[in-house]
C-alpha cells in the first residue's frame, strides 16, 4: 500500500468526531506555524540600501544618457539618506541631472533646498558656492535671468562670511564679475560684457586669487564667442583650461562658426572623453558632443 493510501485507510480508520478533532488540531497546528513563519520574515530587517551607491548608480546612467533612470537612484537616494551629507549629495545630484537636459526650472528645487539648509547652518560660503552652482546650470541652460539672480544670490551669501578675508571677498567679487561679462554677453550687450571683464581683470591684477587666473581667457573667450569675434575667441579660448569639456566644446564651437568641421568634430569627440566627472561643465559638454558626433 502507498504512503499516501496508507494515511486514508488510517484516518476512515478513526471515529467520526476522533476524525474531525484531529482535523481541527492539524488545520490549528498549520495555522500556527504559518504565523510563527510570518513574524519571523517581518522580525527580519529590510535589505539596507546604501544612498551613496544610489547615487553613483545615477551619476553613471546620466553620462550614459539616461536621465530618467537616472533620477530614480536619486530619489531612492533622497530616501534612503541617514544623514545631512547623503542628502546633499543626492539633491545636487539630482539637480544636475536636470542640468544635462538643460533644465534650470526643474533643477532649481534641488538645489535651492541645499542653498537653504547650509544658509541657516551658517556656512555661507559653501552656500554662496551652491547658489553659483545653480547659476550655472541656469545660464547653460540659457535662463539667463534666473541665471543672474542665482549669480547674485551666490556673491551675497559668499561675502556674509564671518571675518571674510580680503582674498576671499576679491574672489566673490571675481566671480560675480565674470558672471555678468558671461550673461551680458549671452544677452548681446557687448560694452556691458566688456565693462564687466575690465572689472574682472582689476580684481585678479591684485594677486590675491591666483588660482582663479585660468578663468580669465575662459572668461574673454567665452564673450568673443557670444559677441561674433570668433577668432579672438579660438585664440583665448585655447589658452583656458584645455581639460574642462565645457571649454572643448565652446572651442568646438567656435571652429564651427569659423567653418572648419574637422577641427570641431575634433573637440567634440575629446569632450565626450575627458571626464566622467558629474558636474555642471561635463552636464552641458555630454549631451551637446553627443548630438554632434554620436557616442563613439
Amino acid at each position: 500500500m502507498s504512503a499516501d493510501g496508507a494515511a486514508r485507510y488510517n484516518r476512515a480508520m478513526l471515529p467520526p468526531g476522533f476524525r474531525s478533532s484531529a482535523l481541527r488540531v492539524s488545520l490549528v497546528v498549520a495555522a500556527a506555524a504559518l504565523a510563527a513563519g510570518m513574524r519571523t520574515a517581518a522580525a527580519q530587517p529590510p535589505p539596507s540600501v546604501d544612498p551613496a551607491d544610489l547615487v553613483r548608480q545615477g551619476q553613471q546612467k546620466d553620462l550614459a544618457g539616461q536621465y530618467a533612470d537616472a533620477r530614480k537612484d536619486f530619489a531612492k537616494a533622497l530616501e534612503a539618506a541617514d544623514s545631512q551629507r547623503a542628502k546633499s549629495a543626492a539633491l545636487r545630484s539630482m539637480a544636475i541631472s536636470y542640468a544635462f537636459e538643460r533644465n534650470c526650472k526643474a533643477a532649481t528645487p534641488y538645489e535651492s533646498q541645499l542653498y537653504e539648509t547650509l544658509l541657516a547652518q551658517g556656512a555661507f560660503y559653501d552656500a554662496g558656492e551652491v547658489a553659483d552652482e545653480l547659476a550655472r546650470i541656469c545660464i547653460d541652460a540659457g535662463s539667463l535671468d534666473e541665471a543672474l539672480k542665482w549669480y547674485q544670490v551666490g556673491h551675497t551669501a559668499g561675502l556674509r562670511e564671518p571675518k571674510i578675508t580680503p582674498a576671499r571677498k576679491d574672489l566673490w567679487d571675481f566671480r560675480w564679475e565674470h558672471a555678468q561679462a558671461r550673461i551680458a554677453a549671452r544677452r548681446g550687450r557687448k560694452a556691458d560684457a566688456d565693462a564687466h571683464v575690465a572689472e574682472a581683470k582689476k580684481i585678479l591684477d591684485r594677486g590675491t586669487n591666483p588660482d582663479q587666473a585660468v578663468f580669465f581667457p575662459y572668461l574673454t573667450g567665452y564673450v568673443a564667442l557670444y559677441t561674433g569675434d570668433y577668432k579672438t575667441a579660438l585664440a583665448d579660448l585655447q589658452r583656458a583650461n584645455q581639460n574642462d569639456p565645457f571649454i572643448q566644446c565652446l572651442i568646438a564651437q567656435t571652429y564651427e562658426k569659423l567653418g572648419d568641421k574637422a577641427q570641431a568634430t575634433t573637440y567634440y569627440r575629446k569632450a565626450l572623453t575627458t571626464s566622467n566627472a558629474h558636474n555642471p561643465p561635463n552636464a552641458y559638454a555630454r549631451p551637446l558632443a553627443r548630438k554632434k558626433v554620436g557616442n563613439s
